[in-house]
């Protein structure tokens, strides 16, 4: 089955859905050709945020005049009901719509309830009654708070990290939405580019018939590889089976999914490149990760006044400094070729 129901939302999509976080990345014209490109390929479920600077005007640009075919998800990082309705204009502006099929609030730092004092919830329910938006939900990295929104039943739906390389508590999470009929967005479903098959990813997630991924995509050769997947989907295989438990004992643990709420840093170091280069320099073409543009961004480390401000940021409670200076130690060594990599 390559079709999802987002839970009590109704919203149909096949499990190819578009993260556009990426596409900020390029130029309009080959963002634009991109998201098209998308959508005649087959997907309808579109997903972006406020704060992915161009993002949003870029899909008003590429699916103005076809509003009513696609399913749009964005979010606001708004903290007070101020800041939520300027992010809503401004969004239902340069998307080019007059309403948002999903509106999240985008990791808040709590669980946002009718009565709590803040008037948060209550712009969701006011900016639904008014047509703005047609259903609330929220992302977030911290497993309490996503509990505590599932509990709420406020919620209709989860946008939460979700991968092969996720922990028990993060796959009872999903069961946990599917019981309460709430729909669940895996996002970092390639953990943030660790993952390099895509088959096996997409494999993994069809065991749950309830999870819609977002696939993060940038480059248009990533898009005709998930577009492929439509009509051949990836089917979960014995030998699919061996190869991600080979990764879950690679990679799980105290590593960096790269999700970047650690920045920025105060003395400018790109810490969620820097803190799992170890990883990207071992499962991607090396040669990307030791120009000399790289080992500039990798001798910023040096910089790092361990002010542990990216330690108290990290939804996965990683110590930060410590991944910098590991990883920084381990890729002066492959510099020097005291430690060989492939």
């Amino acid at each position: 089955m390559t079709q999802i129901t987002l839970g009590s939302t109704g919203i149909v999509s096949d499990r190819n859905a578009f993260g556009a976080l990426p596409i900020q990345r390029v130029n309009m014209e080959s963002a634009v050709g991109i998201l098209r490109k998308a959508f005649d390929g087959g997907i309808t479920f579109f997903d972006t945020s406020r704060v992915y600077s161009d993002s949003e005007e870029k899909i008003g640009r590429a699916f103005h005049g076809i509003r009513e075919k696609i399913i749009i998800a964005t979010k606001t990082r708004a903290d007070t009901p101020e800041k939520f309705w300027r992010d809503l204009e401004t969004s239902l502006t340069v998307l080019r719509t007059d309403y948002i099929d999903i509106y999240q609030f985008h990791w808040p730092g709590v669980c946002y309830k009718s009565g709590d004092g803040t008037g948060m919830y209550e712009c969701m329910l006011e900016a639904k009654k008014l047509g703005k938006i047609r259903h609330i939900g929220l992302t977030n990295h911290k497993l309490d708070i996503a509990q505590e929104c599932i509990d709420s039943g406020l919620y209709e739906t989860l946008q939460f990290p979700f991968s092969y390389l996720s922990s028990d508590k993060e796959i009872s999470l999903v069961e946990k939405c599917k019981r309460a009929n709430m729909g669940f967005i895996a996002m970092k479903a390639l953990s943030g580019g660790l993952i390099t098959d895509s088959a096996a990813a997409y494999a993994f997630m069809s065991q749950y018939d309830n999870v819609l991924p977002i696939w993060g995509i940038q480059r248009e050769s990533e898009l005709v590889e998930f577009l492929s997947y439509i009509d051949n989907p990836p089917l979960m295989t014995e030998e699919r089976k061996a190869y991600i438990e080979q990764e879950r004992k690679e990679l799980t643990g105290d590593f960096c999914r790269g999700c970047g709420y650690c920045m920025p840093c105060p003395v400018g170091i790109e810490i969620n490149t820097c803190a799992r280069m170890s990883l990207l320099i071992r499962r991607s073409p090396s040669k990307n990760h030791l120009t000399p543009k790289a080992q500039e961004l990798m001798k910023k480390v040096e910089d790092c006044l361990e002010c542990g401000k990216c330690k108290t940021r990290c939804p996965y409670s990683l110590d930060t400094p410590g991944l910098l200076k590991k990883n920084y130690e381990d890729y002066k060594k492959i510099l020097t070729g005291e430690v060989k990599i492939n």
